[in-house]
């Protein structure tokens, strides 16, 4: 019905997160349709962003600046640390204006079914971080699902022997939530009511 060129960018497409078979094929219509005014214009943004965006060396965000512009900010409290999952949870953070400290991005969680351990979410460098002299509080941010509280726990049993605050953002994130989804609202009020962990 259509030639490789477009099937490639409707599978590309049906790839990302909310876009199904059917989603990606009524986006890649209209990209097509519009080449000129859209699919030019992400082309080169897209080869522009592949080739420029790095992750920081430091906390694991996405940026073209290596360390990125949170690690760089000396506006920023270099006092707390903020573990996030992902960069989508960083965002989230940030977009509330809420936390000025620094993250730490994991990359993932911890999970013995998809062979997800420690050593491949950097927590050593995380307790390395926090051992820090100048910090004084880990905020646990990871979700509120099984594998993000057993994250959450093995990071903070890790912690114990920097002796600083470690807490963990307040009941008023749901149960099974991610950050990415939730309002600004619900992460304000959920960082402002974090408790010791």
């Amino acid at each position: 019905m259509v030639g490789p060129e477009i099937e490639r960018l409707i599978q590309l497409l049906s790839r990302l997160p909310g876009l199904g078979p059917r989603s990606a094929r009524r986006a890649a219509l209209r990209l097509v349709e519009r080449r000129e005014t859209l699919l030019i214009p992400l082309g080169q943004a897209m080869a522009e962003a592949a080739a420029k965006v790095k992750t920081c060396s430091v906390c694991g965000n996405f940026d073209t600046i290596d360390p990125c512009a949170i690690c760089s900010d000396p506006r920023r409290d270099t006092s707390q640390i903020c573990v996030v999952e992902d960069v989508a949870g960083l965002w989230a953070m940030e977009r509330t204006g809420c936390f000025r400290g620094r993250y730490a991005v994991l990359g993932g969680l911890l999970s013995a079914l998809d062979g997800i351990g420690p050593e491949d979410l950097g927590i050593g460098a995380l307790v390395e971080r926090a051992s820090d002299p100048v910090v004084r509080e880990v905020i646990l941010a990871t979700p509120a699902t099984v594998e993000g509280q057993t994250t959450a726990h093995y990071i903070a049993d890790h912690l114990a022997p920097c002796q600083i605050t470690v807490s963990g953002l307040a009941h008023g994130v749901p149960v099974g939530g991610e950050l990415d989804h939730l309002d600004d609202g619900t992460i304000t009020a959920a960082l402002r009511a974090r408790r010791a962990f």
